[in-house]
């Protein structure tokens, strides 16, 4: 098969190099707005934003049977468990999920000022 040999596949390449750029250009361009649609479904409805919410926590070893009662917890929660300052979005009392990073489970729901403080 002319596709596995090695010195075919360069002499193709050399011969089809502007096939080839233009394919990756096309190619590059379909998949940016592909992202671009994908991220902007996934942000703005709230199904998308729970399984993003649910994916970060995944990721940073959060372990759980019931995602959906922390997520519920989570989106419910106006107060700091810790300090009971009201939560927003500052960077000093945004909501940040607390959680054992030995065992991975489930803990409080605290202000990032309580989250960065506590001995683990």
């Amino acid at each position: 098969m002319p596709y596995k040999d090695p010195e075919y596949m360069k002499k193709w390449r050399q011969k089809n190099k502007l096939k080839i750029s233009n394919y990756n250009k096309n190619y590059s361009i379909l998949n940016i707005e592909t992202i671009k649609i994908k991220k902007s479904i996934w942000d703005n409805t709230d199904k998308g934003r729970k399984a993003k919410r649910i994916s970060i926590w995944k990721t940073r070893g959060l372990i759980s049977e019931d995602y959906d009662k922390i997520y519920e917890r989570y989106i419910l929660t106006q107060e700091c468990d810790n300090c009971g300052i009201e939560l927003d979005e500052d960077n000093n009392t945004k909501k940040c999920m607390d959680h054992s990073h030995t065992t991975g489970e489930f803990r409080n729901i605290l202000c990032n000022l309580c989250n960065v403080n506590r001995l683990d």
